[in-house]
């Protein structure tokens, strides 16, 4: 292979590369918009079927024991969903029912440092930054931050969430509730 050739490999790659960026910051985007304007049941087809939605508790540990610091699936957590039960809950947010969102929250999901940190065939695994802005009734607000980890799948109909798992900054939840999805 010429040095051209070579040069034009590496620039075909660095161009795939920041197309793939993009395609996954714009997905994140459009899903951060069906969930501040409440547009759950396009949201729930952004995952997959076989998909594992899971926010750990998170304790505050002395340095020699940060393995510990999160629970793990299958142990105290606040969210370890399927899909079936994620539209589940979408469902009874839809009956006008659920108390804790009637009035519903006000919110803002704040994405950032989107980074995709490996790629396996038809599959990323990303990790981004959020932070979660709600507001209810005339005065109540909640601010959640943290990180998540996410598999991307590719699918016929684009990328979808297969895993999705949320590390919370936060240790004591200050909320009345945990009514959002993340």
């Amino acid at each position: 292979m010429s040095t051209t050739e070579a040069r034009l490999d590496s620039q075909d790659a660095v161009l795939g590369n920041v197309l793939l960026q993009h395609e996954v910051e714009q997905f994140y985007f459009h899903e951060s918009g069906l969930l501040d304007e409440h547009r759950y049941a396009e949201w729930i087809a952004l995952f997959t079927d076989d998909t594992h939605y899971f926010m750990p508790l998170r304790r505050t540990v002395p340095r020699r024991q940060l393995h510990r610091e999160f629970t793990k699936p299958g142990e105290m957590a606040f969210f370890d969903e399927t899909k079936e039960l994620l539209a589940t809950r979408v469902e009874k947010l839809n009956t006008g029912t659920a108390w804790a969102e009637d009035p519903p929250s006000r919110t803002r999901h704040l994405i950032t440092n989107i980074r995709i940190a490996e790629q396996n065939g038809g599959e990323l695994v990303v990790q981004s930054n959020f932070m979660l802005y709600r507001t209810r009734l005339k005065s109540d607000v909640d601010v959640w931050v943290g990180r998540r980890d996410d598999t991307l799948r590719r699918t016929s109909d684009g990328l979808a969430i297969a895993r999705r798992f949320i590390y919370l900054d936060q240790t004591v939840l200050q909320s009345a509730n945990l009514s959002n999805f993340f």
